[in-house]
Parts: C-alpha cells; sequence; structure tokens
C-alpha cells in the first residue's frame, strides 16, 4: 500500500500512487459519474440535486476517487465546506436531513481492507494538500456496506461509534406474516375506526401538485406537534421545505419520493414522506391531525399502510429513520449501528477531533457520556 503525496495542479489534486482524487466545486458537474454506482437513497441523483440547490450557503466539496493508472471512477463522496466559529469544517453534504451518508461506489470496485485503507488516507492526504486549509474532516451517520460492498470510509473509524442508527424492518413475500408478527399494534382494527370516517382512504401521491398538497399540510400538522412539545421545528423554514419539494418534484413520477396520506371528507388525517430505492425504502417524517384522531393512531396507521403497499410494489427493507422511538421496536424493526469519523487536517483541527474520539468512545457508556457532555459543553457542532 502507498501513502500519498499530492501536488495541486488548476484546482485538481493528482495523486503519484494508485489513487488520484479530483475535487470538483458544482455538484452538476460531478452528478453524472457513477450513475449506476452503489449508493443509499441519500446518495441519489434527486436527493442530492435538491440538497445542494437548497442548501446553498455552503460550498461544495465533491471528492471524486478514481484509479490513478486507467483514470476509472472508483467513488464520489458528496461533501461541502464551511466554517464554525473559526473552524474550517468538511463533511457531507447533510447538515441533519440524510438518515445516512456514504460515498457512492463503483460497481465493480475492489474494495478488500488493503484497499479501503488506500481509499481513505488517500481522500485524507488530498484534503490536507488543498490551499483551503481545511482544519477538520466529519464523516458522520456511515453504514458499513453500499449494496453488498464495503463502505471504504468506514476504515477510518469504528463501526457503531455513531450516537444514531437505522432501525430496520425486513419482511419476506407473505404481508400477512409481517400483520401477524405486530398483532400487539392492532392495525386492523385502527383501520376499522379510521373506516368509518365518511370517505376514508389511503392514498399514495401520484403526480408532483398532490404531493406538493400533502407536505403543505404535513408542515402545519408538524408545526403544531412539535409546538405542543415545547420542541423547535425548522423542517417549514425556506431552505427545508424548498429541498424537500424539489425531492418530491423530481422523484414522485419514479416512485422515489413517497408521499402517503389517511383521508376522508373531514381533511387530511395523516401523512407520511419517504424514500424509496431499489427493494429499500427509508421513513423520513410523518404527521397527524392531533389528538382528536388518536382512536385511530393515525401516525402509526398511516406508516403500517405505507409499508403494506410498498410490499407489494417489492419493497423487502423498511427502515424507520434514525432516532430510536418505542414504536419503532413494536414495528419490529433492528438497529442498524452507523460509524462517525473525524479527523485533523491541521492543528486547529485537533481538539475538535479528540473531543470526538472521546464522545464515541463514551457512547459504549451513556451514564459517563451524560456527565462528559455537561462538562465539556456543547463545543463545536
Amino acid at each position: 500500500m502507498t501513502f500519498l503525496s499530492v501536488e495541486q495542479l488548476d484546482g485538481v489534486v493528482s495523486a503519484t500512487s494508485d489513487i488520484a482524487i479530483d475535487f470538483v466545486r458544482d455538484w452538476r458537474e460531478a452528478a453524472s459519474r457513477l450513475n449506476a454506482g452503489h449508493r443509499t437513497a441519500f446518495q441519489h441523483g434527486y436527493w442530492l440535486d435538491a440538497w445542494y440547490q437548497a442548501f446553498d450557503d455552503v460550498a461544495p466539496l465533491i471528492a471524486v476517487i478514481s484509479d490513478a493508472a486507467t483514470g476509472k471512477d472508483i467513488a464520489v463522496v458528496p461533501m461541502i465546506s464551511h466554517v464554525r466559529r473559526g473552524i474550517r469544517i468538511v463533511e457531507f453534504a447533510d447538515l441533519g436531513v440524510s438518515d445516512n451518508n456514504a460515498p457512492i461506489l463503483a460497481v465493480d470496485a475492489a474494495l478488500d481492507a488493503a484497499a479501503a485503507q488506500a481509499i481513505s488516507r488517500a481522500l485524507v492526504a488530498a484534503l490536507r494538500a488543498l490551499p483551503d486549509r481545511f482544519d477538520l474532516l466529519r464523516l458522520r451517520k456511515m453504514p458499513a456496506q453500499l449494496g453488498g460492498r464495503p463502505n471504504p470510509l468506514v476504515s477510518l473509524g469504528r463501526i457503531g461509534s455513531c450516537s444514531l442508527n437505522g432501525n430496520l424492518v425486513l419482511m419476506g413475500d407473505d404481508y400477512a406474516d409481517y400483520q401477524a408478527s405486530i398483532k400487539r399494534m392492532q392495525m386492523p382494527r385502527c383501520w376499522r375506526v379510521f373506516s368509518r370516517h365518511e370517505g376514508a382512504r389511503f392514498e399514495i401521491a401520484t403526480n408532483v401538485a398532490r404531493a406538493h398538497e400533502l407536505m403543505d399540510v404535513m408542515d402545519v400538522q408538524q408545526q403544531a406537534r412539535m409546538r405542543k412539545l415545547g420542541s423547535p421545528f425548522v423542517l417549514n423554514d425556506e431552505t427545508h421545505a424548498r429541498f424537500y419539494r424539489e425531492v418530491a418534484r423530481q422523484g414522485v413520477a419514479e416512485g422515489y419520493a413517497v408521499l402517503t396520506a389517511l383521508v376522508c371528507d373531514e381533511g387530511v388525517v395523516a401523512t407520511a414522506l419517504g424514500v424509496r430505492h431499489g427493494a429499500t425504502y427509508y421513513l423520513l417524517r410523518i404527521s397527524h391531525g392531533g389528538d382528536s384522531w388518536s382512536s385511530c393512531s393515525p401516525g402509526l396507521l398511516v406508516a403500517e399502510r405505507t409499508m403494506a403497499a410498498l410490499h407489494e410494489e417489492g419493497v423487502r427493507r423498511f427502515d424507520l429513520s434514525i432516532g430510536n422511538q418505542d414504536y419503532k421496536r413494536r414495528f419490529g424493526a433492528e438497529r442498524v449501528p452507523l460509524t462517525d469519523v473525524s479527523v485533523a487536517l491541521t492543528w486547529r483541527g485537533l481538539p475538535y477531533a479528540w473531543r470526538d474520539h472521546a464522545a464515541q468512545g463514551l457512547r459504549r457508556y451513556p451514564a459517563a457520556a451524560a456527565l462528559a457532555a455537561r462538562a465539556m459543553g456543547k463545543g463545536i457542532r
């Protein structure tokens, strides 16, 4: 394995080893690379196109990793750079809206342990060589595998070091078997209660106009819920609203963006937003009309009806999003660990990388982690 030495040439970092890194500052320029590569739903073109358009106050920094000898692409890493409290940070294009983050991998990429380490080290070395003088690399919420292939960037960290995790429900071909496994949730009874209302139906938005109507309702219902809980709500601000509506605009027709709802003559009772990639669906947002509908558990019911409908279309993997609310266990979800990585790129980044590493280690000891968090304060997030 060769450790990279890199030199800066007209904005492109070229490597004198087996791995070459090219940094692209415009997502549109990078978007055509590895169209058929392994990715999760959050590296889909519709998601990233909408993301880079909406979150335009940060600088795109997309790493294209290739074989130095052949020029063949190995991976694309969709990232950004920005400054927090004077520290220049490189991280995934996320800012809290993606459930996971990862590179896009070439379908035929050979990724044994040595190759993974070479790619990871090459990326770090190339970032250090840029004239921008970035201080800190943070790669958060990474799955260990992509399409059955190892994620090479997790070699920079420890598997499961993220405080968040996926919540995956795996189903067989018979949905009735799954329904029987969650019978204590009484979803058939909830459907019967809801069905007593005139015009009661489950709906999947099939066009952009209807998807946007449902998102308008979702924003209002979620904001009301968060206000009642005394929690802040930002998903309906100008930037987030533009982002989610652009995902819907691009993805509804092809079934990538999935907007579903419980509807009756009284109006929209509950909504759900998710994204679908292959046989996997990620549930991202749920809303409902409040306590007056509690007899039919509309939030749970819209999620279950969505799962049933997508199961008919061949979906067998349902990720109920990060966060460990109790209802996810009731749906039979198993936790999927994610990995965080922090690497200091300059001496200025060292204290923050050390702090991140300490927090990652303490997550194995929740009581100690809580005590340390209070002692260290918030720091840079």
